[in-house]
Parts: structure tokens; sequence; C-alpha cells
């Protein structure tokens, strides 16, 4: 299902008034002024419809491309930024470079996580839309993606908070007084990880664009968000120092952390693979399944409508980059092996050699000294398509 087209972004792009130089021998007009607003308003409509022409018939750009510019230019750069986000984005340029550094964390997690299949998460250079064309389909992919990116805001967010990077927030001014778990009791203290504030402003930010558009993927891309929020929310972490005499630790003072990433992108890579298929209820405020008998998501299932691509080959429409070229395990059963990478076209098989480091050895005072190791090793690659199958493809 796709998205339905959102050109308007592309009335908000500014348009530069262009004035035709005057030969000094030929005479100045006389026209009225009336006249004159006239020529210059038929002269904007025109570089308007030439500019709306040249766009592609969908135009999905995001707040993800903000990993990939500098926080001074943002705001007014991005034309796939709603009126809120840019609001957002103006009135904290500190915190906007914290999200441009967790579009950047998120994006490599989700390249780690997928590193092994056939659709790897890669993004295109130079392309607002950061994912090209697939991610206008309404599958699984899109659902982790959305997930993941909502997280990184949360997480780059709350770190930011607590290691005194922004000045809005700070530490968490929640966690004071007594507390206990199953230790016993314990005193809030340090400087737990302001993960309101972070949820609270990735919220606000990350769901602006959908809550304008209201609609059945805007729907469902609100609640993968949300999915995304509550998965860095669930590995917080309960990190303590005792106090007493010779470690007895009869006092403790504790604060939360927030885990490492990762934890976050395996959680939600598990999401990916049970990820619920539904379809949008009448009145468009819901989901049900998508088919008699399947189960119901909850709030913690990544949702999606569209079935995927299989990503074997090229196909632009679909936005696929496809397998030829991805190295892949000989041995492997899995999805790295080739005979799943490759879709059964098989594959290329070259020898190189490789240099590395090794027998490293410290040296007084202060070098390491390391050998230089030569490894052959065969290295697997998907052949392409026939030149046939491949046009069928696009």
């Amino acid at each position: 299902m796709l998205r339905p087209g959102g050109a308007e972004e592309a009335a908000q792009l500014p348009l530069r008034r262009v004035r035709a130089p005057v030969p000094e021998s030929a005479p100045r007009s006389t026209a009225p002024d009336g006249s004159r607003a006239s020529a210059r308003l038929s002269l904007a409509c025109l570089l308007l419809l030439l500019l709306l022409l040249t766009l592609p018939a969908r135009v999905d750009t995001s707040w993800w491309y903000i990993g990939a510019l500098g926080a001074r230019v943002i705001c007014d750069n991005i034309p796939g930024l709603v009126s809120r986000q840019r609001q957002l984005c103006q009135r904290y340029p500190d915190i906007m470079r914290s999200v441009g550094e967790g579009a950047r964390e998120w994006i490599r997690e989700c390249q780690h996580q997928f590193r092994h299949h056939r659709w790897n998460c890669t993004t295109l250079d130079r392309d607002h839309t950061v994912f090209g064309r697939v991610m206008l389909r309404s599958s699984r992919e899109a659902a982790f993606v959305y997930a993941i990116s909502s997280a990184g805001v949360v997480h780059a967010i709350t770190r930011a908070c607590s290691q005194g990077e922004l000045s809005v927030c700070s530490c968490d001014p929640y966690t004071r007084g007594r507390h206990h778990d199953q230790r016993g009791d314990f005193d809030w203290g340090g400087c737990s990880d302001n993960i309101h504030y972070g949820v609270r402003f990735a919220k606000a930010f990350v769901d602006a664009k959908e809550k304008r558009l209201k609609d059945a993927r805007a729907l469902m891309n609100l609640h993968n968000n949300r999915c995304g929020r509550t998965a860095v929310r669930r590995f917080l972490k309960l990190e303590c120092k005792c106090h007493g005499v010779s470690g007895s630790c009869t006092l403790r003072t504790c604060w939360r952390a927030l885990s490492d990433f990762r934890r976050t992108g395996d959680y939600l890579r598990r999401r990916y693979d049970g990820a619920v298929q539904v379809t949008a209820t009448q009145d468009g405020a819901n989901f049900t399944a998508a088919r008699q008998g399947y189960r119901r998501a909850t709030r913690t299932d990544l949702v999606y409508f569209d079935n995927s691509p299989d990503y074997c080959v090229l196909d632009k429409a679909a936005g696929s980059l496809g397998t030829a070229g991805r190295v892949c395990s000989k041995t492997s059963k899995g999805t790295d092996g080739c005979e799943i990478m490759c879709c059964g076209r098989g594959y290329d098989t070259t020898r190189v050699t490789r240099v590395t480091q090794c027998e490293c050895k410290f040296h007084w005072c202060c070098a390491v000294r390391c050998k230089e190791c030569r490894n052959t090793v065969d290295v697997h690659t998907c052949k392409a398509p026939k030149k046939a199958e491949w046009l069928d493809q696009t």
C-alpha cells in the first residue's frame, strides 16, 4: 500500500524571483503597477509549475536525512520537514545535533542487524529519502526502520541530557529519595538518564508528520514509532555503588542508565521476525488481522500491511537493489549462505590475499610492533541475473 502523493512539500520550497536584465538602449516599460504585479505573479506561477513537473511523482523526504547534514542548515533545507518539525528544529538547534547523531547510530545498527540478509538497510548517497523507494511499501522493512529510527532519537537525546550537552534538560529529576529492589533498600543518587525527556521530545518531533497526514500508513508508522520508543525504555538498567566498611554494601546509591543501543537493535530485530500483518479498520483508527486466524497485534508488535519483495534483483519500482555482487558464505545454510543470498543464481569465487597485522608485541617504552601476515582466502559473490530476467523486473 502506497501513501498518497505528497507534493505539498514542493510548494513550501522558496521561489527566487528572476528578473530579466533590461538593455541600456531599450526603453523602460511604462505599464501601470497593477500590470507589473500581474506579470510577476504569472512568472512565479510558471516557475512553480516547472518545479512541480521536474519532481518525481512521489516525494517522500524524511527527517532521517538530518544525519547527513550539519545542524545549522537542516531546518530550512530539508523539504520533508513539516511545520511542527521545522519549529522544533529552529527552537532547539542543540537537540537537532543529537538527533543527527542518533540518525547515524540507528542507521549503523540497522545495517548491522541486516548485514546477512538480501535487504541490508543500504542507504543512498545524496538522497533525501535516505533509503529510496523501498520505504514507500508498507512492509516489514519499513516497520523496522520506523521503529529503530524512533528508538535512535530517544537514545541519543536521553544520553545527551545526562552528559550535560543540552541546556534544556539534565539528569532525570524524578529519581529522588529512597527506593527498594530484590537486594533491599537504596537511595537514588548519581545522574539517572532522563528517559522521560528523550521519549517526550522524540514523540513530538518524529510523530509530527504522521499526525498531520492521518491515513492508514501514518497509523502504521505511529504504532511502530511507539514500539521503538518503548524498546529503549525496556532496557533501562539499574547501576549502583556500595558504601560501607570494606565494601560491605550496607548502603547503596543507585541510578538508572541506558543500555547499549545494540540491545535495542537486537530486540527490534526479533520484533521484525514476528511482525504482524494487519489492515486498517474502516474508521481508520485501529488495526485488524489481515486474514482470519491471524493473531491480533499487541502494543509491542511491529505491524505492516504489504508483503515484501524478494530483493533478489534490481527493481527500481520496488526500491530493490538486488543481490548481484553481494558476498555470501559457501558453507552457511542461513540467510548469508550463497544459496539463499544469491536466489539460486549461483556465485563467483575469487581468491584474494589479505594482509593483516599479527604477533603484536609491546616494547618498552612505549611502542607496539607487529608483523604483517598474509592470508589467502576465497571470496564468494553472487552472480548477476541474466539480462532477460533483469529486464522483466525493471
